[in-house]
């Protein structure tokens, strides 16, 4: 009988300690399960950090290129000519040698200069007056004649020996004038602002027509300068010195 018992209880023993064993497994927290992906996440992130890290060393390593400051390229500025100026030479002015109607222009070419006015203060000169025959005066062939005319210096330099009234042109043959030029003498003299009478002597020629002659004054350096004085005539007839 003791025997059938002790099995009996050594069962009833082996099966509470199993339960006792199963209810302290009730309250157990369950082992944790591993995540797949999250592994492989953080596989790929430590890559990452490691190939940025290496890039990173290799741009710190690498020194950097020296760009060069542009240069400033000098521009050529435009050049400007300035107006150059002679000293000494005056600027030209033209005078108003229109013949009287009916009569002929100049038969000769004047001379280099006869023409153009020396417009310093210093040479000058203006014409004032015909003291004797007028332009267009009626007059024999061969006959003499004596022109004058009244001048004024109107410069400030005087004109005395050297200084010449020459004859310029004209269709009054050379041969018919006493001289080509009236010549200041050492006695003749006339200063800045002063007049004087200039005269010069020609015979008329013999053919019958309009004649016409210029003068004009000349320093002693031989420049022309001032008005141009004119002689217009018109020969009608004959004197016996024509033949």
């Amino acid at each position: 009988m003791l025997l059938r018992k002790f099995p009996r209880q050594t069962m009833l023993i082996l099966l509470a300690a199993a339960l006792i064993l199963t209810a302290c497994n009730v309250g157990a927290a369950p082992s944790p399960t591993l995540d797949v992906n999250a592994i492989n996440t953080a596989i790929v992130g430590t890559t990452v950090a490691q190939f940025s890290a290496q890039f990173t060393q290799t741009a710190l390593a690498i020194p950097p290129t020296n760009t060069p400051a542009p240069t400033d390229t000098p521009q050529s500025l435009p050049t400007f000519a300035l107006p150059t100026t002679n000293a000494g030479t005056p600027p030209t002015v033209s005078f108003d040698v229109t013949p009287l109607p009916g009569f002929t222009q100049l038969a000769s070419p004047a001379p280099v200069g006869a023409t153009q006015a020396l417009g310093d203060s210093c040479f000058n000169s203006v014409f004032e007056e015909d003291v004797t025959i007028p332009d267009g005066t009626v007059v024999k062939g061969g006959e003499t004649l004596s022109k004058t005319w009244k001048i004024r210096n109107t410069g400030t330099c005087t004109w005395d020996e050297g200084f010449k009234l020459v004859h310029i042109g004209g269709n009054i043959p050379n041969d018919n004038f006493k001289s080509q030029a009236y010549e200041f003498q050492g006695k003749d003299q006339v200063a800045g602002g002063e007049a004087i009478n200039l005269t010069v002597g020609l015979n008329a020629p013999c053919a019958a027509g309009k004649y016409e002659a210029h003068w004009r004054m000349q320093n002693d350096a031989g420049y022309y300068f001032g008005t141009i004085l004119s002689l217009y005539i018109e020969v009608k007839g004959k004197t016996g010195g024509c033949g």
